[in-house]
């Protein structure tokens, strides 16, 4: 490879770079409650439900935001975007962290899903800027495994932090290390490879409603997106909130145990999906290594739900091969951008990550529900889960077949994903749409 050429893809490898770093942040926020649980329930007096509501408003924001986003990153481009994203993120952040009104800390919650719904999206159109064509699938599972990065962050430093200090600490320090990113991407960022403009990649607005209405169109986008969102719940149902509680309550781990072991998800999603799009990439397939994933990682999802009494060790070990199967998901956002015009990649990327992510919004409750139903069920006069006090959060509210009754949803989701996956249309690494 000549020199300035190498020089130039290491440029583009680090602008890349500093778009996957806002999305490990925002991705960081995003799990921020599930380490937090008994000190938010505490403080803000919920039930299961009421907390799982209140970390959902994030994907109430981020979920309908993705298709304006898309519009956005290909019309305006992403330097100016995601300066504003990440100063959203540190403003909702500071709404959650310095209010005793449930109402302040959702609509903060509301402003974090608000700002974060710009990272994914503009990492990969930054992606499809900078880098070889060759590259993307790599390039989705590297971003990916970088908020994985943020996730275990999360889950283990701040965690601790938690426990040691308080749970307004450690969002407290998460605005600090956003104001400073915040100054970084707009000193660094570029929306062009050849010169210094700003703007995106697609003329008009007109324009940019005729590409998103291909997209929209396609049976393949949709097949693909709720493949996306299926073989996700591991992440975005499990580790990212409900898998803390349920390793400590179900499996009796302690909190450094559980953080721990939740963190695993993430690690194996760290390795595995630069692997599985490297792998991808060099078959020229995308249908093998998802199909694969997505029966792996319903196996052992499996494991860890309906078998009680596992080691924290065997916990961990199947947790982490979880993450290293589910981490195909990353393939979907190559997949959508092939299967969609060429100029249009924000758009493609952000329609696949709407539906990704759709399941999040609307099954974080759902659990929550559903635990409180089961525990009705099965213990009815126990008033813990309806008027939950400092005295009663520390005590376990729910057995292991509530939690298996709620979490069912994830290892049958991401057996359905592996059904899709039959009658998506293979690709070759290539783009479909001109």
């Amino acid at each position: 490879m000549p020199k300035n050429k190498k020089h130039s893809l290491v440029f583009a490898w680090f602008i890349c770079g500093l778009g996957a770093l806002y999305y490990a942040y925002e991705y960081l926020l995003r799990i921020l409650p599930s380490v937090m649980e008994d000190p938010l329930r505490d403080h803000f007096h919920l039930t299961a439900t009421g907390f799982g509501l209140l970390a959902s408003m994030y994907y109430y924001a981020y979920v309908p935001m993705q298709l304006p986003v898309g519009i956005m990153m290909d019309r305006f481009g992403p330097r100016r975007l995601l300066t504003f994203a990440c100063s959203a993120c540190v403003i909702g952040s500071y709404l959650f962290a310095n209010t005793t009104l449930f109402s302040v800390a959702a609509s903060g919650r509301f402003i974090v899903g608000f700002g974060s719904a710009f990272a994914y999206v503009g990492v990969l159109k930054l992606a499809t800027i900078w880098l070889p064509e060759n590259k993307l699938a790599v390039a989705t599972g590297s971003a990916a495994s970088l908020g994985a990065v943020g996730a275990m962050v999360g889950d283990n430093y701040l965690g601790k932090l938690v426990h040691s200090q308080s749970w307004t600490s450690a969002i407290e320090l998460s605005i600090w290390f956003g104001v400073i990113l915040t100054i970084t991407l707009w000193l660094f960022l570029r929306d062009h490879k050849n010169d210094n403009k700003v703007g995106g990649s697609i003329p008009s607005i007109r324009k940019n409603f005729q590409d998103l209405a291909i997209i929209l169109r396609s049976k393949q986008i949709w097949i693909n997106g709720m493949y996306g969102s299926l073989v996700y719940l591991p992440t975005t149902v499990f580790a990212e909130l409900w898998g803390i509680p349920y390793l400590r309550h179900a499996h009796g781990l302690s909190h450094t145990a559980a953080d721990f072991c939740n963190s695993l998800v993430f690690l194996g999603f760290t390795i595995g999906a630069p692997i599985m799009g490297y792998v991808s990439d060099k078959l020229k397939k995308r249908k093998p290594p998802m199909l694969i994933g997505a029966l792996g990682a319903a196996f052992f999802m499996a494991l860890v739900i309906y078998i009680p009494g596992l080691s924290k060790y065997t916990i961990g070990i199947l947790l982490f091969l979880t993450g290293l199967f589910y981490s195909a998901q990353a393939i979907v956002f190559a997949v959508g951008r092939e299967l969609s015009p060429k100029e249009a990649a924000g758009t493609a990327i952000a329609t696949t990550n709407m539906f990704v992510m759709i399941g999040a919004m609307f099954l974080q409750p759902l659990i929550g529900r559903l635990l409180d139903t089961s525990h009705r069920w099965y213990y009815s006069g126990t008033e813990g889960i309806i008027n939950a006090t400092s005295d009663t959060l520390n005590t376990v509210l729910y057995s292991p077949q509530d939690y298996q009754f709620a979490l069912s949803i994830i290892p049958v989701g991401i057996a359905l994903a592996a059904l899709l996956v039959l009658f998506l249309k293979e690709t070759h690494a290539r783009q479909l749409h001109n």
